[in-house]
């Protein structure tokens, strides 16, 4: 299991490494939709993704005073990936798909890297970080939702307005 499995200090830089990747995905999302409100909720997301890797930077300079902060390359938990294609033919649904997954999967492991921590601080703080990733999955859904019914309606259907 990933909780005896990895080391505390290799745990918080896997969680830095998740933070960085999802605000690059939310950036970029952000700089692609013209709808305002959108982006908007992508520049939030990325900013909240932001204040995570703030705070695990602190959690691990707390911890680890006298070592360097080096992200890995590959993160040694399989967390799920969000891929956002060149091509804007994928729907962005799609996208949106991979993102909770990847909001819930953040929720699972901050609720179990919160209780490899002792200080109860840092532990509420990251189940505070767990439940708040949860919030992340719930306004992805909702704009999944809304996207796809503009995506359904977008569908070109030969014929369909041909008189008898």
């Amino acid at each position: 299991m990933i909780e005896t499995e990895h080391s505390l200090k290799d745990l918080i830089l896997t969680a830095i490494k998740s933070e960085i990747d999802s605000n690059n995905v939310y950036s970029t999302l952000a700089n692609r939709i013209q709808n305002g409100l959108m982006k908007d909720k992508f520049h939030f997301l990325a900013a909240e993704e932001t204040k995570h890797k703030e705070y695990l930077e602190s959690i691990f300079k707390k911890n680890y005073p006298k070592e360097s902060l080096v992200i890995p390359k590959v993160s040694i938990v399989p967390l799920p990936e969000i891929t956002v294609p060149i091509d804007e033919d994928v729907p962005l649904s799609t996208i949106l798909v991979q993102a909770m997954n990847a909001e819930q999967a953040a929720h699972d492991f901050y609720s179990m890297l919160s209780k490899r921590f002792k200080d109860i601080e840092t532990s509420q703080m990251l189940q505070y970080f767990a439940d708040m990733e949860l919030g992340h999955y719930r306004i992805l859904q909702t704009e999944k939702e809304s996207i796809e019914r503009f995506e359904q309606a977008d569908v070109y259907w030969e014929m369909v307005h041909a008189g008898p």
